[in-house]
Formats: C-alpha cells, structure tokens, sequence
C-alpha cells in the first residue's frame, strides 16, 4: 500500500480558535487568533472574519504583535517556523526557520529582534522536557531565513503560554511549573525559585496554573489549582519574598491578566465570570457574569479599551471595559465528547452535531461560521458539577431535510433511565426545525442506533431505532386521525427481536427496500415493505459493530465491522464475499460515489483506507492520520467538483472527507492543488494600473464594466472621452503601496503635485498649435463658401439629391476632403500625357 504524499491532513472549518490566547490590534478594531494551520483576522465590531493569513504547514501555537512595528504580526507553528505578517493586507513578509516544533512563543520591546520560544530540544535527556530558547532573527532582506543563534535561558518549563509571562517590560521573566515559580533576571543573568508545598493547611491544591506580571511593578499574580491568587512581592530574594493571597474562584484559576497601566487584575475560570481586582485595594472587585462556557484565555487590547475572553465552548467574547459584551465571535462549539454522529443536514449542507448543553449545532463548513442552534432539550441548564441533566445522544436526519430524530437521555439513578423520542419538521417559514412529535420511554433500555430509510421515491417516511432492551421498532409518520390535528404524527409501525440478542446497530440500503439489523454475532436482513426475515448473515465470531450498505454500482453489498475484522457479503448470493484484519472504528460510505472510508486503529494511532467494496484493493491509504482513535467521521458533498485525474485523488473530487479525534479536533483532507487554488483566491485581485484602486471602483467596477461590454464600440461618448492620464509612478506608491512601508510624506507630496502640473513650453506650444489649425479651418471655410456659390442651380439640386441618398460625412471626414480637394493634382495630367 502507498501513501500519497500530495494529500494532506489539515485543519480545515470548525478549528479551534479558542487554542491560545487571542491579540486585539492597536486601533482596537482586529481581532486575530490561531485557528488550526491559519491565522483569522476579525471584526471586533461586526464578528466577521475579514480574512485569513495561510502559509503554515502545521499547528499555529501563536500570535503576537511585533513590538517595534503594531501594524505587523508573528505566528509560530508546530511546523517548526515563524512568520511575520501583515495582518491588515494578509502579506507574508518573512519567514524564519527555527527547526524545532515550536509550543508557544513570547517578545519583549526591550529585547529588539529577538523572539523567545518554547520546545523540545533534541539535547535534553528526558521526554517532553521543555526550554525556553532566545531566538536571534537574522537581519535580512530575504523572504525566507534561518534562524542560527539561538541561546537557552530557561529549562523544565511548561509549555502552556499562561505558565510564563514577562516583567517590568522585558526586565525578568516569570515561568511556573507545577508547583515551583522561577524567575529569571536578563541583567543580572540570574534566577530565583520558590517552591509551594503540594496541599495546604486547608486541603487546598497549591500547583500554579498560569502567571501574569504587572506591567511597572514587581509583582507577580500566579493562578492555583484551589482558585487562590497570589501576588508574589520582593521576588529578587530567595528568603525575603511575600505574597498576599485572594480567593473567589471555587475551582483552578485558568487565566491572568493586568490591563496595560497595571490599574485592574483580571481572571477567569470555569465559573464563567470575568472577575476585576483593583491593584492594591484588593476589596473592591467587579464582576461581569454568565458569559457563558468556562474562561480559558483573557486578552487587554493595549489602549485598555477592550477585554477579550476565550472559553472552553470555542468562543470569543469581546467585551468593552468589563461593562457589557460588545461581540460574541462563535466557534464550532467542542464540548468533552461528541455522543451524536458528524452529520449533514441535506438542505443547508451544515454540519450538524451536539453544541451547547442540551443542543444541535449547524455549522457551515464553506463559510466557517455557526448558523445556528438547536434547542432540543428545551430545559435550562444548570452549571454544576456532579448534577445529571438531559443530553443528546443521537441524530439523524432523512433524505431531504424534510425530518430531523434526536434522542436525549438522562440518568437519574444507576437503575433509572429517562428517555425521549422527538421527532422534528423543517418549517419552511422559519427555516428551521420544529418540535412534532415527542415520545416518552420508545424502549426500556438504552437506544443504540437509529437511521432513516434514505430512500427519495419512497412512499411512507420510515425511522428505525435499536435498543439493549433486544428490540428493534420501525416509526412510521402517519396521517391525522382527526381532521382537526394540525398535520401528521409517527406512530410505532413494528416491533421485533431475533432469539434474545441485543441490537447493535441497522443501516437502510440506497433504494429502502432492505433493512439490515445487527443482533450481536449474527445480521439480520429484513423487508421493510412487509417486515419479512429475508435472510441471516454467518460471519467470523465477534460482536458487529457497524454495518454499511453499498452504493451505485456496488449496491450488492453489505459491509460490516467487528473489533478485529472488516466484512463484505455479496447479497445475491446471501454469501461472505472477502474479509480483511482489521481494527476499524469507524465506517463512512460516501453518499455520491461507491467509495468508503475505513478507519482503523492500531499502536496508538489510526490509520485510513478509501476502498470500494468490489475491489480489493484500496484507492487511497494514509497511515497514522492522527494519534489515539478517530471517534466520528462523515463525507461531505462539495460546492465545486475537483477535476483530480489521479485514482489516489479521484475519491477526493465530489466529497470532502472530515473525521473527528480523540482531542476533539475536526480534520479533513487537501491537495496540493486545492491549497494553492484557496491560496490564489485569497490574494487581492490586481487592477488595471490607469485606475485608481479604491473602495468605490471595488464595490462598484464590475458593474461598469459590464455596462461597458454592453455599449457600442461606435458610440461617440466613448469615441471622443479623453483619455486618463497614466498612472505616475507616484500615484503608484500612493494607491497601491501599504501605508507603513511608504516613503516620507514631504517626498511623496513634491512628486505628486508635479506629476499633475504641465510645462510652460508644452502649453506654448500646444496654444500655437491649436491657433494654427484655427486658421487653416477658416481658410478652408471661406473657399469652400466662394465655391458653393459659384455652382449653379441645377448643380445643387443633383448635390441635394446624392446627399440624400449617401449617409453624412462627420466634421472629422468633412475637414479631410476639403483637404484632398486644395491638393495639385497637375503632376498626375503630365503623367497620362506621357
């Protein structure tokens, strides 16, 4: 089997801008965070992303505004670089290779042309031991240099960014780690350690969770897993240090931060409650409540103006001065784990799995954005640990949109078990699902699968659910009973069990006319048009854990899983067709093609293989997609077709593949032609240099161009329009070069002001050209008059009528034959004499 080297797993829709910390702009209007291998650029004021800043090859760790230049960003990556960005016209400006995957990043104003890095240098003796390294950036013009200096200052740090922080402007630097504080001294070229005993006298946990130092004077606020925060003073002593200590937060503390004239401490943790200390009169402290999912990163824009928090849901909030919530900016929501399967609503083309507690929600993966969510629940959630509340457990939507199943569960007790059945229609009034049908207790026991039959010419709208009660039951949307009821129900149609055994899991064929049911070893198949056993399906021992119909052209076979083997029957002849040894945790068959995907977990990682069930072999494979297991995976249908002529990319060209890991990262695939057709995309569109580029003509000049195309090339509007000036090389450097790389303002104002005046000589002579053709023109008028009036009567009226019939000559012809006529034509009477 190969492995395809121009596909790649990225992270692409629905990535995590919640990873690190956020970094709001100078001007307080951009928002920018890392989101899985790009940096997005945000609206503080109107939550849109204006663009995304694409080059990394792996995980962004980081960004951080260029102390010397607030206009520029870096990014760092696990791909081992650093890059400089500007961020307000998305240009690569430099990129420095480092060399080793880089964890989190930090700069100082202080330390010029200097970056410090967190990673795992190849030097250190253990595993996962981290070193906070000084980058020395090259001064070069190229675009792309190579780090060579580089300079260990700290070592056994955590490479979480809240763990290390900078003091006093870049005078010390402050690093925690479990339960030791270090702080490094750059001038004195010295650090000094203070350790905290594991638990204090009141059971609390005293390991430091984040650091932040105030920004004039030495005082260090570490964070603790009790909630506790202390203010460390006289640090630049090993015996004289002491710290005061505050305490609201009844869990750890996840984030710090002093705003930037050291007035206020903000922190936040899973309370979800943004809390201001005032420096030195710690009493007194505000607080700005239900924000929502647990704070994982607060951010001070550098005028103070607006905070920023990250939470565990994957959002942003910006919020103006701890007053109120000016902006929400909405991730796709990644909650612990994921119970119900990654899903694709047929109409909006969304994704669909669970979002907030006790919700569905519908992402769109092409805009990157949330659409909206799903109440299903409809219970307000109550944020307590311990307390047990309803959730969603499984989805599933039928062929066109028209009908959504959800199931929500809750345990009260380890004997009881509250279940629901709700079945939702799409309102085409409100574009959006509602509630119409709810049935209590559909099973005694725990539902195990439920699907749809798929089929789009099927006469009745069918719903199948399997329980660990041993049951499977068939819904069945039926007509009204009363004509008064608003519109149709679901009623159970059947119920059956083979011998006692649990169901595991059922799946419809392409056209609905079979329906297959797991029964632990053996597979069932049934006719769901009379609920007749057709037949049982023998297969290796071992549990079936997932079973897939063919499509198109393979429609003749059923696919199956265990936990050691890979199944395909052959339905025509009711016979195992091939099996293959495998792990697979998770089967997904392509809706608009033959293909599969199976992923298969072994040595602590999970590897993929694309196949078709009627062949043996397999189209694609691509070992160690990610670490640990895959949990969900789903095809998803693409907007434009992909013209791959390849095989090993072909499975690529109607459908995006996109699989769930364990870490609750949602990956997909690419090509190399893909990402450089995104990348050109995202370039700005260049424009005709006799135009200027501004916002008007953006909004506006397509639409002229196309009234353009529509007139006559004739028309004399056009014909006679002067022509503009060509651009001056300074109209150049004004309209197209970005305003902080121009030159000075005096130099660019004299070039300007003379490219628009005009020469004394050129106008002199331009006048005396102009007087000449003057009086040619009445020369010529004045002999044309002598010789209209020497013609005769006669003569006129034969010249009336030929003008009538021949079409009018324009004043341009008219001066042009006035001109042959003065022209002496006695040289050619000499020539016919001879």
């Amino acid at each position: 089997m190969v492995e395809h080297g121009d596909i790649r797993v990225v992270h692409c829709g629905g990535s995590k801008i919640n990873f690190r910390d956020p970094v709001i702009t100078h001007d307080s209007r951009f928002l920018l965070c890392a989101s899985g291998e790009a940096v997005k650029v945000f609206s503080t004021s109107t939550e849109e992303c204006i663009h995304e800043l694409r080059g990394h090859t792996g995980l962004v760790t980081g960004v951080l505004l260029r102390p010397s230049n607030h206009l520029q960003v870096y990014s760092s990556s696990l791909d081992g670089t650093l890059r400089l960005w500007d961020f307000t016209d998305g240009i690569l400006i430099k990129t420095c290779v480092i060399g080793y995957p880089i964890y989190s990043f930090y700069a100082s104003a202080k330390h010029e042309n200097v970056i410090f890095i967190v990673a795992s240098m190849p030097s250190d003796k253990r595993a996962e031991r981290f070193q906070l390294v000084a980058v020395h950036l090259p001064q070069s013009g190229d675009q792309m240099v190579e780090a060579q200096e580089l300079s260990a200052v700290l070592s056994g740090v955590n490479p979480n960014p809240a763990a290390i922080a900078f003091g006093r402007g870049g005078e010390f630097i402050a690093s925690v780690n479990d339960l030791q504080l270090e702080v490094y001294f750059f001038k004195k070229q010295k650090s000094f350690r203070f350790f905290l005993k594991e638990d204090n006298k009141k059971g609390g946990w005293n390991t430091f969770t984040c650091v932040a130092c105030h920004p004039k004077d030495d005082c260090i606020a570490t964070g603790h897993e009790d909630g506790k925060i202390r203010l460390w003073r006289n640090f630049n002593h090993n015996k004289e240090y002491t710290y005061s200590t505050l305490h609201w937060h009844h869990s750890a503390v996840s984030s710090l931060c002093f705003t930037p004239e050291g007035t206020n401490l903000l922190s936040g943790g899973v309370e979800s409650v943004l809390i201001q200390w005032r420096y030195n009169q710690e009493s007194e402290r505000d607080f700005l409540p239900r924000l929502g999912g647990a704070i994982t990163h607060i951010t001070v824009s550098p005028d103070g103006s607006l905070f920023c928090t990250s939470h565990s849901d994957n959002k942003i909030t910006i919020i103006q001065s701890c007053v109120k919530v000016s902006a929400v900016i909405q991730g796709l929501v990644k909650g612990d784990s994921i119970r119900t399967d990654l899903m694709m609503d047929p109409r909006s083309k969304a994704l669909v799995l669970n979002g907030k507690p006790g919700h569905l929600q519908f992402y769109s993966l092409q805009r990157d954005k949330l659409l909206y969510n799903l109440d299903i629940v409809q219970q307000e959630y109550i944020h307590e640990s311990g307390l047990q509340q309803f959730e969603v457990v499984k989805a599933a939507f039928d062929a066109s949109g028209s009908w959504l199943a959800t199931v929500e569960e809750r345990h009260q007790k380890v004997a009881e078990l509250e279940l629901n059945l709700k079945l939702w229609a799409f309102d085409e009034q409100t574009q959006s699902f509602v509630l119409n049908t709810t049935i209590s207790a559909p099973h005694d026991a725990q539902i195990t699968a439920m699907c749809f039959c798929q089929a789009t010419d099927s006469q009745t709208t069918l719903l199948v659910s399997t329980s660990k009660d041993g049951h499977f039951k068939a819904w069945q949307l039926a007509a009204p009973a009363h004509t008064e009821d608003e519109g149709p129900s679901w009623l159970c149609d059947f119920v059956s069990a083979y011998h006692g055994l649990v169901p595991e899991c059922c799946s419809f064929s392409a056209d609905g006319s079979l329906l297959a049911v797991a029964f632990q070893e053996v597979v069932t198949v049934w006719s769901p048009s009379t609920w007749e056993l057709l037949t049982t399906l023998s297969q290796p021992p071992g549990a079936v854990s997932d079973l897939c119909f063919g499509r198109l052209s393979c429609s003749k076979y059923l696919l199956g899983t265990t936990a050691s083997n890979l199944l395909c029957w052959n339905l025509l002849t009711c016979s195992l067709e091939w099996t293959t040894s495998m792990d697979v945790r998770r089967l997904v068959a392509d809706p608009l093609s033959e293909n599969m995907a199976a992923f298969c977990y072994q040595s602590g990682s999970t590897d993929l293989f694309v196949f078709k069930p009627s062949e043996p072999r397999p189209l694609f494979s691509h070992k160690a997609v990610c670490s640990g297991k895959v949990t969900q995976a789903v095809f998803a249908p693409r907007e434009e077709m992909l013209e791959s002529c390849k095989e090993s990319r072909q499975w690529l060209n109607r459908s995006q593949l996109y699989f769930l890991t364990q870490q609750m990262d949602l990956m997909t695939f690419t090509t190399k032609a893909e990402e450089d057709r995104l990348l050109a995309s995202s370039k700005q569109l260049v424009i005709d240099d006799s135009v200027a580029m501004t916002p008007f003509y953006l909004l506006l000049g397509k639409h002229r161009q196309q009234q353009l195309e529509h007139q006559d090339s004739d028309s004399s509007l056009w014909a006679e329009r002067t022509a503009l000036p060509q651009t001056s090389a300074s109209m150049k450097e004004l309209l197209q070069t970005p305003a902080h790389v121009l030159p000075s303002t005096s130099y660019l104002c004299s070039m300007f002001v003379q490219s628009l005046l005009i020469s004394v000589s050129d106008a002199r002579e331009e006048k005396a050209h102009a007087e000449e053709e003057m009086e040619s023109e009445k020369e010529e008028e004045d002999s044309e008059e002598e010789m209209e009036s020497s013609r005769s009567k006669p003569e006129l009226a034969a010249a009336a009528a030929t003008e009538s019939d021949t079409p009018a000559l324009t004043k341009a012809q008219a001066r042009e034959l006035r001109r042959v006529r003065k022209l002496d034509h006695s040289w050619l009477a000499g020539l016919l004499d001879s």
